[in-house]
């Protein structure tokens, strides 16, 4: 490879995961969730992250987030070393870089969708947060439920919700733990299709933990883990 196509990988890399670790220990013990993980995700690609349960791929995408430490090791989001970073600027950093959709939806349940959407946007002091989350709520289909409660919403509008939030801020990385675990095969279609849409449309990266191999399969690229150590990785 010649120093100008390195330099374009290098260039090219949304997030880089340099030999982490992840251990944890009590009473009986250290278990060992990770091991020796060294990958990098590239701007606009779909990623699968996959293995059974307990393998480790949820720990993986939280340490990318940088919700949790490494035991050992560097995560670079968009060129910085997340973990050098105090939490004050490394919580900026995920408020401007990355979004998030988690299988239990985690909407604030005091406030309707649109509020919910209308969050970030406060946070980044956004003075236009209404109109916009409006128009994300209307692009995922829900223009007649932005004064609905996440508690009389169904739950594939709980999850479009959700998606409307995390792509609100057109963040860099969207970050997904099993987004459809929660929803019945038809509904988590429905969502999946809007998540790849948005994907396209705003040219984020997704990175997305599934077990399903289905939905693995419509990503560019499939990352497995098994007891903690990535066994198949394609570039």
């Amino acid at each position: 490879m010649s120093s100008v196509q390195r330099k374009s990988q290098l260039s090219d890399s949304i997030i880089a995961v340099e030999h982490v670790f992840k251990s944890v220990t009590d009473s009986t013990g250290t278990l060992t969730i990770l091991r020796d993980i060294d990958l990098k995700l590239h701007a606009r690609e779909t990623v699968a992250i996959v293995g059974a349960s307990g393998s480790g791929k949820s720990t993986l995408l939280s340490i990318i987030a940088g919700l949790d430490t490494p035991t050992q090791g560097t995560v670079r989001l968009a060129g910085q070393d997340i973990f050098a970073l105090s939490e004050d600027a490394r919580a900026h950093l995920r408020a401007q870089k990355v979004g998030f959709v988690f299988q239990s939806f985690q909407l604030l349940g005091n406030l309707t969708a649109l509020e919910n959407v209308m969050l970030p946007l406060e946070l980044a002091d956004r003075r236009d947060a209404r109109g916009v989350a409006t128009e994300m709520l209307t692009r995922v289909g829900l223009a007649e439920r932005l004064h609905s409660y996440p508690k009389v919403l169904s739950g594939g509008e709980q999850q479009r919700v959700a998606l409307a939030r995390a792509f609100v801020v057109k963040p860099a990385v969207l970050l997904a733990d099993e987004p459809t675990g929660s929803l019945d095969f038809a509904t988590g279609e429905k969502v999946m299709e809007l998540m790849f849409d948005l994907n396209r449309e705003l040219g984020t990266t997704l990175v997305l933990v599934t077990h399903d191999r289905a939905i693995a399969a419509r990503c560019s690229r499939s990352i497995t883990i098994e007891a903690g150590c990535v066994v198949d990785s394609p570039k």
